[in-house]
């Protein structure tokens, strides 16, 4: 799973953790395997080099050569059997038992064998169990410390001091060792919870993630079905208030030309009549034209928007400028559909309502958002004022600038919050008016 930087570098950081664990494992069960004949071969050669030197009798060159073959095959049947019984285990406690003793009699026949009884030191974690390992090092200490006198068993009262103080220092250093070696396997052991305990956290981001996701998915659809029925109530607004009331309009001028016999009146009626038709024919070309983001079709939501705002420049007289910030991203296409026509729904109420002098719409991309604003420096109003559906036409054109209910701010603000986005309104009568509608950024599929 990959939820961002952060996440793929504690990705990296546990796999790099695991990695380092795994290679000093590997490193110690090499060791484990060919370090006891290392030892071994270096003692025997140190000891036999020195036999004479330390008086060492035919009987116990062959005593040491019995000794070091044991010390062999006991190696080599600990390897097959570690294979079936890995860690500590009574299995391992009788194989370090044994290895001591061995150790033990040929430090006694030649202290120089002490390099093969150190052993003792570097496997009691592997091979004891946590209550027998201070026994293990102790009698590691005893051979180590019996070597370092001069032989075993010590000779006079000088010999048995000297052995004494030695096992006393060896026994310090072994409890010292030891103690380290605890707090460093604590602490693996917290770092292998630690490292446990993250990729838990990361699977459940990543459920979380994917959950996320198919909200997102379920919540496009839902948005793509309830815009069907909101499309359809903005088209019968569209009807009733623009073609319904033209044809309304068409029909008494006519009723008038057809109950007059001054051919003046008649046609002044006329040319009306005309004129509503021809009106009617333009507001019903741009229902027909907003049905569908057309504008979507060949491009991007930026381009769309740049279009729309030079179109309705053009078709107004009234200057308006487009900017883009950010970084452009490509969008779900409910998500540019919808701010596409929240632009061209404050743009057509700004154009209707507000006598503005210039306007500014703004395409902002910032981080996991997306913000479309738009601002004019028109009449405004008061945003306080009562839904348009509770107020009469009349009064609602005469209240000075952007209407607040009906298809207008409350349908830009239902198609934002159907991609779970929303829609603020900021305006003061004669300061002007600033619509900002904020969508989550959910890129194209």
């Amino acid at each position: 799973m990959r939820t961002g930087d952060g996440d793929g570098r504690a990705d990296v950081a546990d796999n790099d953790a695991v990695t380092e664990t795994t290679t000093l494992d590997d490193r110690w069960a090499v060791f484990d395997r060919w370090g006891p004949y290392g030892l071994l071969a270096l003692s025997t050669l140190t000891a036999w080099t020195a036999a004479d030197a330390l008086g060492m009798s035919t009987g116990a060159r062959r005593a040491c050569g019995v000794l070091i073959v044991a010390a062999v095959v006991l190696e080599l049947r600990w390897n097959r059997v570690v294979r079936t019984r890995p860690g500590p285990s009574a299995a391992g406690a009788r194989h370090y038992a044994l290895r001591w003793a061995v150790g033990f009699a040929l430090t006694w026949a030649n202290p120089l064998f002490a390099f093969y009884a150190v052993i003792g030191y570097f496997s009691t974690e592997r091979l004891l169990t946590r209550r027998l390992r201070k026994a293990g090092l102790f009698a590691t200490a005893v051979t180590l410390a019996g070597s370092q006198s001069g032989g075993l068993p010590p000779s006079g009262e000088l010999g048995w001091a000297l052995f004494g103080a030695l096992l006393a220092a060896n026994t310090v250093l072994v409890l010292l060792f030891s103690h380290f070696a605890d707090l460093e396997e604590a602490r693996g052991r917290a770092r292998l919870e630690t490292i446990a305990e993250l990729e838990r956290t990361n699977t459940a981001l990543q459920q979380a993630l994917d959950e996320n996701a198919a909200l997102h998915a379920q919540l496009l659809v839902q948005a793509r079905e309830a815009g069907v029925a909101d499309e359809r109530r903005r088209l019968a607004a569209e009807i009733h208030d623009t073609l319904a009331q033209g044809l309304t309009g068409i029909i008494a001028q006519l009723q008038v030309v057809a109950n007059t016999a001054d051919p003046a009146l008649a046609r002044e009626h006329v040319d009306r009549a005309t004129a509503l038709a021809r009106h009617s024919l333009g507001e019903a070309r741009r229902s027909v034209h907003n049905l569908a983001p057309a504008a979507l079709a060949d491009d991007g939501l930026p381009k769309a928007l740049e279009k729309t705002v030079a179109e309705w420049e053009e078709r107004t007289g009234t200057p308006a400028r487009f900017t883009t910030t950010g970084t452009v991203e490509p969008l779900h296409d409910e998500v540019a559909a919808t701010l596409l026509r929240i632009a061209q729904e404050a743009l057509s109420n700004t154009a209707r309502h507000a006598r503005a002098g210039r306007v500014g719409v703004t395409l902002s991309y910032i981080g996991d958002e997306v913000t479309l604003d738009i601002r004019d420096d028109g009449r405004g109003f008061d945003p306080r004022v009562r839904s348009a559906r509770t107020l009469p036409h009349s009064r609602l054109r005469s209240s000075g600038g952007t209407p607040t209910g009906g298809f207008g701010l409350d349908g830009m603000r239902a198609r934002a919050e159907r991609v779970a986005g929303s829609l603020d309104v900021e305006s003061e009568p004669g300061q002007g008016t600033a619509v900002s509608a904020r969508v989550p950024l959910v890129r194209h599929d």
